[in-house]
């Protein structure tokens, strides 16, 4: 796990872009949770963390692509993101980077 953030750095129904390894990670407060993606919507590159966050999802600010939040999955059309673990301890984010998506060429 790495440090991500601290908790107040995120506001609750938004998200962060933040660069966790060489990076470039969406991180969202709801108040569900904790979740955290891959920051760049595969269709046109459109920035996950100025998406509407809204049952459990996000939708890319360009194109109105849907995503799940805990999974990366698409909801519309196109291929997901990759979806990273999220841990909370005291005030401290934690985020434990998966794997990323590969896209068809």
């Amino acid at each position: 796990m790495t440090f991500a953030c601290h908790v107040g750095d995120v506001p609750l129904g938004e998200g962060r872009v933040l660069a966790l390894d060489g990076r470039r990670i969406a991180l969202f407060r709801t108040p569900g949770g904790w979740y955290a993606l891959d920051a760049t919507c595969p269709h046109l590159g459109g920035p996950l963390a100025d998406g509407i966050v809204c049952d459990h999802a996000v939708t890319c600010p360009l194109h109105e692509r849907r995503f799940e939040l805990a999974t990366g999955a698409a909801l519309t059309t196109g291929p997901g993101v990759a979806a990273h673990d999220v841990e909370v301890r005291g005030d401290r984010v934690l985020v434990a980077l998966g794997a990323a998506v590969r896209q068809a060429a």
